[in-house]
């Protein structure tokens, strides 16, 4: 009978242990279900307004880009550098195309595109350079990075595609300026590319040679613009690429 008695004391005691660890977990679950939404759940409502901003702020920023790098290939081309300024009117043909993918996802969503009145200020190809690298590489590292964040938040996968070139492309600009602006401080302009390939659908900018196909969306090397220094006099239309 001791012995049936101290069996049942025992059961009682494991349950009773067994019960209180239960319920702390549970606490614990309870607690941190309440915690753990307010720092990973998203709204996908506020990212899709986002993404729209985004894409708009994207739109105007290369819409701008293409009209400055116009003016500053005639700057280029006026100081005597005819390599830069073939590469100005290659970046500024790419950045046309991204505008022109942007302005399709805005399209695609219902949302007007407004006219953009680009203003900058064109100095010194060297200045221009200088500022040119800093731009691309911020678009490249953390605008666009940052954008696509948003539009995968968003659902947004034509949006993620459009931000994508783009991030990708702008990473090629900033190396490509820096080249220049390297080879202009060690007077050695001439050696640089004077004939660039830009990808009619994504931007992707390669210099004397063009692939079979483009390695960023895959787009046959036929469908792509030749650009050179010889074709100085003839700046990028809106035609030459269209939106």
């Amino acid at each position: 009978m001791i012995f049936s008695i101290s069996v049942l004391f025992l059961a009682s005691c494991g349950k009773s242990g067994k019960d209180e660890s239960t319920k702390a977990e549970q606490t614990a679950m309870k607690e941190n279900s309440e915690i753990t939404p307010g720092l990973t759940e998203i709204d996908s409502t506020a990212e899709k307004t986002k993404t729209i901003d985004n894409l708009q702020a994207a739109y105007k920023g290369e819409v701008t880009a293409k009209a400055k790098y116009i003016a500053y290939a005639q700057k280029a081309e006026q100081e005597g550098f005819s390599q830069i300024a073939a590469l100005y009117r290659a970046v500024s043909a790419a950045e046309h195309i991204h505008a022109g993918n942007h302005q399709s996802v805005l399209a695609e969503s219902k949302v007007l595109v407004p006219i953009i009145k680009p203003e900058f200020t064109v100095n010194t190809t060297k200045e221009n350079l200088i500022d040119d690298i800093k731009g691309e590489a911020y678009e490249a590292t953390s605008m666009y990075p940052s954008f696509i964040k948003s539009a995968e938040n968003a659902g947004n996968q034509i949006a993620v595609v459009s931000l994508t070139y783009a991030m990708k492309t702008e990473k090629k600009h900033s190396l490509l300026y820096t080249t220049a602006l390297n080879a202009l401080e060690n007077n050695s302009v001439k050696t640089l590319p004077s004939v660039f390939y830009v990808c009619s659908l994504c931007g992707n900018t390669y210099t004397n040679k063009a692939p079979t196909r483009c390695t960023f969306c895959m787009t046959k090397s036929e469908k792509f613009m030749k650009i050179s220094k010889v074709k100085a006099n003839r700046d990028i239309a809106m035609d030459d690429c269209p939106m």
